[in-house]
């Protein structure tokens, strides 16, 4: 199936003058759409391997984010907006990435999936975790709104994933019982995932690790944990002095190994703040996108790593 719609004057008009009459189809990251499947724009990693994982065979997706962007700075540009309007289904995040939302908002794109809508978001600031959904650390400054990270919690993307697979059947029945195939094993994965976090992280001698910025916070809930943030959910931020001197004395309290940075932002703070303490240093990948530096070739691969490495540094029993 592949519905086609008249794109906008306007948004011709750019496209022919930049050239991309020439479009060919390729896979995620790249041109385009009206290929002779299910066209499907993602706008970054983790919704693009849900988009692949489901549709299989029968879809084509177009990956808005590059291996390696730091998803929150991708700026739409004109050619990505025709890429949009000449797409079957568009599956983002809103609220992750402001310029998406403005350019799905725009669109006359006519499956628009909104993967926030699928689960439960919380309000997550710099210290998530522990007993309690939602955490005060004592200055209100540093909350944000609701915390997008959750395809790093595989129960909610789970969930995530169940509503992608339901939207692909409408949006394309004529594949409905392949996309309700796809979504079942995806799921079962995930099941399986949840339950070697779940056993993995049981019996640790800490439950407190240290991250430069809270993407986190919805893994820290399930399984136990409490994750302090140097940054709250913008990586970019700059920690104060004064929460810094906070980590390094619970960094102290509460047996902490190890400061986690992530592979697309940059690690000087985190190994500032663990020289400072006399930490260690590894890395936990918020699985944004797929890179050479990536611990694994895949979502699955990486959470794999990602395990192994809050093992470590909790200490396993």
């Amino acid at each position: 199936m592949n519905v086609r719609r008249l794109i906008p004057a306007t948004a011709t008009a750019a496209a022919t003058a930049l050239g991309l009459a020439g479009l060919s189809a390729c896979s995620t990251g790249t041109a385009a759409a009206n290929t002779d499947k299910f066209d499907v724009v993602a706008s970054f990693y983790p919704m693009a391997f849900l988009a692949e994982r489901i549709g299989g065979s029968h879809v084509h997706v177009t990956g808005l984010t590059k291996p390696g962007q730091e998803p929150h700075d991708l700026e739409i540009s004109v050619r990505q907006r025709v890429q949009l309007e000449e797409s079957d289904a568009v599956l983002y995040l809103k609220n992750l990435q402001p310029s998406v939302d403005d350019a799905v908002a725009q669109s006359d794109v006519r499956t628009k999936i909104d993967a926030a809508s699928l689960t439960t978001l919380e309000k997550h600031g710099n210290e998530v975790g522990g007993h309690s959904a939602e955490h005060d650390s004592g200055d209100d400054t540093e909350l944000a709104g609701l915390d997008p990270h959750i395809w790093l919690d595989p129960v909610r993307y789970a969930q995530v994933a169940a509503g992608v697979g339901k939207a692909f059947e409408k949006a394309d029945p004529k594949h409905a019982a392949d996309y309700r195939k796809n979504t079942a094993a995806l799921v079962d994965r995930l099941d399986a995932l949840d339950t070697r976090f779940a056993d993995g992280l049981k019996n640790t001698r800490s439950k407190v690790f240290i991250t430069t910025h809270a993407a986190f916070g919805y893994l820290a809930e399930r399984y136990g944990l409490t994750e302090e943030a140097i940054n709250g959910l913008d990586p970019e931020s700059e920690p104060s002095a004064a929460r810094v001197r906070d980590l390094e004395r619970m960094a102290k309290a509460d047996g902490v190994s190890t400061v986690f940075y992530e592979t697309l932002v940059s690690d000087k703070t985190a190994k500032t703040v663990a020289q400072d303490a006399d930490l260690r240093t590894d890395v936990l990948d918020p699985i944004e996108g797929i890179t050479a530096k990536s611990r694994g070739r895949d979502y699955f691969s990486v959470q794999e790593a990602n395990l192994r490495a809050l093992q470590t540094a909790l200490g396993t029993k």
